[in-house]
């Protein structure tokens, strides 16, 4: 089994706390899910912020709108500066997702650290080219674009982020 990585960062010009109460907030997840996915978080749900051991279920429509159940569980959850996902049930052979925040001048950088593996062996491998590697980038890349309108730079921020 293949897994691939897919990595990045953002830096919000919001503070270290008010990053972590965003993204520890499991409801939040949809407002920076494509609609398309149709990311629907299941019920029962606690509604708290992420703890250790914490379970989650949703149903997404990754491909042609079928809906699939997933479930992932909340761990290594060290507030404010980091906590990770893993599915135990889903379209994903394996997913591990680490988040990652750290103070930097001007706001918060937030890490996103995604280590995937389809099923299927070489049909697995095939989509993955085709299809799965370049969805998964459109889905961080709306990510970037809903938490750039939801968190607003001055310009003066932007110009010194962009050049770094």
């Amino acid at each position: 089994m293949k897994v691939h990585v897919l990595e990045r960062s953002q830096v919000l010009p919001i503070s270290i706390e008010q990053a972590w109460s965003f993204f520890s907030t499991p409801r939040n997840l949809s407002l920076i899910t494509p609609p398309e996915l149709g990311l629907r978080i299941r019920e029962p749900f606690d509604d708290q912020a992420a703890y250790d051991g914490q379970l989650i279920r949703y149903t997404v429509r990754p491909l042609l709108g079928i809906p699939l159940p997933w479930l992932t569980r909340i761990e290594r959850v060290s507030a404010p500066t980091h906590f990770a996902d893993t599915q135990l049930r889903g379209p994903y052979a394996r997913w591990y997702h680490e988040h990652r925040f750290e103070s930097v001048e001007g706001g918060t950088r937030m890490h996103d650290r995604v280590e995937y593996a389809l099923p299927l062996g070489p049909v697995g491998a095939l989509m993955h080219r085709l299809v799965v590697r370049r969805r998964l980038e459109r889905i961080f890349d709306f990510r970037r674009m809903v938490l750039e309108g939801l968190f607003p730079a001055s310009r003066e921020h932007h110009a010194r982020t962009m050049a770094a």
